[in-house]
């Protein structure tokens, strides 16, 4: 296929955020890729779907836990011709009782929402930087900003996520790559539906009644997602879009959508000093990706 417009790449694209931008984006007419697990076997009719509506996606396997499936991946995308744009959109939630899941399934959460994203951006910063141009889009979460109880191993892959791609952001930026944060609020996705329950139950004895209150919580966001009040999942897509179409080299590095617990002022207050510490530790004639 003729490359039209910029490539794009795409994670997690089975549902949610990730359909909904692969769609948007081949709209306006740029090829993109999408991934996924299992593409040719659960996800066999999701990515037909996805392939049928344009001429411009195509639908590929990746698992971003696996090294040699990134690999496999991105050999495969990069033998038609460099990445313009990487969406790291790709993750998985559990909510519980942080003590209660194991360090197995906190391993699990860091291997596709942390290391998961760093595999896809290993695999692309190399032509970007040789191009001189290119975006990573790392869809972070408000609660990689502030801590929520019950959301503990959750919580901890998305800061893990923000403080590499903040640093990745100031060392890639003297090359022309963006490096970008979209910090979603609670929206409609699979999410929810997706976690886990804590593996160590006999943890959560030691509780009493408290070990009710997340399942109870889980309940109240999920009847207020299901709800007219809750806000629409495009407005993901469209910051990505935003993103996408932002003057190189002046794209914000946080962007909160939807509800923000918040989180938008403490962007406000805390960006100036992080941006400050390039002066401060004399690097701010060799590096650049600070906020204008």
């Amino acid at each position: 296929m003729a490359k039209i417009g910029r490539t794009i790449v795409i994670t997690g694209a089975s549902s949610g955020f990730g359909a909904a931008a692969v769609r948007a984006f081949a709209d306006r007419g740029d090829r993109v890729w999408g991934t996924m697990r299992d593409a040719d076997g659960r996800n066999a009719a999701k990515k037909a779907e996805l392939e049928a509506y344009s001429s411009q996606i195509s639908i590929t396997e990746m698992d971003v836990t696996s090294d040699r499936s990134v690999a496999d991946c991105f050999a495969l995308i990069l033998a038609e011709g460099a990445v313009d744009i990487l969406i790291n959109n790709a993750g998985i939630m559990y909510i519980g009782m942080t003590e209660a899941y194991s360090v197995a399934q906190a391993q699990e959460q860091m291997g596709t929402n942390y290391f998961g994203a760093i595999r896809a951006m290993q695999a692309v910063l190399p032509s970007m930087r040789a191009a001189g141009n290119g975006l990573i889009i790392n869809t972070s979460s408000i609660a990689g900003r502030v801590s929520v109880p019950y959301f503990g191993t959750y919580c901890a892959t998305k800061h893990a996520l923000e403080a590499y791609s903040q640093s990745l952001r100031y060392e890639v930026a003297p090359f022309g790559v963006d490096v970008a944060l979209v910090e979603p609020g609670p929206f409609p996705s699979n999410l929810l539906a997706a976690g886990k329950p804590p593996a160590r139950t006999d943890v959560l004895d030691g509780y009493g009644d408290l070990k009710d209150v997340p399942t109870n919580m889980v309940a109240g966001f999920a009847d207020m997602l299901a709800s007219d009040q809750a806000p629409d999942p495009q407005l993901v897509v469209d910051a990505y879009l935003a993103l996408a179409d932002a003057a190189p080299g002046k794209r914000p590095t946080r962007t909160v959508v939807g509800i923000t617990w918040d989180v938008d002022e403490v962007n406000a207050f805390t960006q100036p000093r992080q941006d400050a510490l390039l002066k401060e530790m004399q690097l701010d004639t060799v590096l650049g990706g600070a906020d204008a």
